[in-house]
């Protein structure tokens, strides 16, 4: 055999190999994946206080009526969660405005995730030549996930609809990370509560994880 065909055949074989190793999986199955609603969700409850001393000038017992504009269509979930935290600051939350004596206007600068993506390696590679084509080779992969909220309050006294206040904006992020080193080893890195794994159901003698100063370590091998 010539060195020619040689030199063929290695290469042939090398990325037969490359590519029976690679894995898929398809990220979710819904509108949103379990990470990203988390990422929103949790997001919500850190942007709100565990009092509301110095916040709101209005008198605690006050019926409220709340509604919330922005742009996210996640809005609802932070009017609800407002809601329930008023509740625990001692006011009562009213569905009309003709049974509150004060409407609380949510204003939602932002609700959302955002995404970002480090790579190293070989891309994916698709060939008019060969049959097949060759998955993405990574020596080093990262991806950044961050959930975020921003908003305010504006308080109005009804029936009239005299301006009370504007609160500071409330403010709140978390994070979900991921990281690929040499095609195969996985380490996530997260501030949320149980976060989400793919693969097996773990268990808690199996777990491989570090917890420091409220950050997550999973080590996905």
């Amino acid at each position: 055999m010539t060195t020619m065909p040689k030199n063929l055949t290695l290469i042939v074989v090398s990325m037969l190999f490359a590519a029976g190793c690679s894995t898929m999986h398809s990220a979710t199955q819904s509108q949103r994946a379990a990470i990203e609603q988390l990422l929103i969700s949790e997001a919500v409850l850190r942007s709100l206080p565990q009092d509301s001393d110095g916040i709101l000038s209005i008198p605690q017992g006050a019926r409220v009526v709340i509604d919330t504009s922005g742009i996210s269509a996640d809005q609802i979930l932070l009017q609800r969660t407002l809601g329930g935290w008023l509740g625990q600051q001692g006011y009562a939350v009213q569905k009309n405005e003709d049974k509150a004596d004060y409407r609380v206007s949510v204003i939602v600068g932002a609700l959302g995730t955002e995404l970002g993506n480090s790579f190293f390696g070989m891309p994916p590679v698709t060939s008019q030549l060969i049959p097949f084509s060759l998955p993405e080779l990574a020596l080093y992969k990262a991806q950044y996930q961050t959930g975020y909220v921003k908003f305010h309050m504006d308080i109005f006294e009804l029936p009239g609809g005299t301006f009370v206040q504007s609160t500071p904006p409330f403010l709140a992020e978390t994070h979900f990370n991921n990281h690929t080193v040499l095609l195969f080893f996985t380490i996530n890195s997260t501030d949320l509560e149980s976060a989400p794994r793919l693969g097996s159901v773990r268990s808690s003698a199996g777990k491989r994880s570090q917890q420091k100063n409220g950050q997550k370590y999973d080590l996905g091998w």
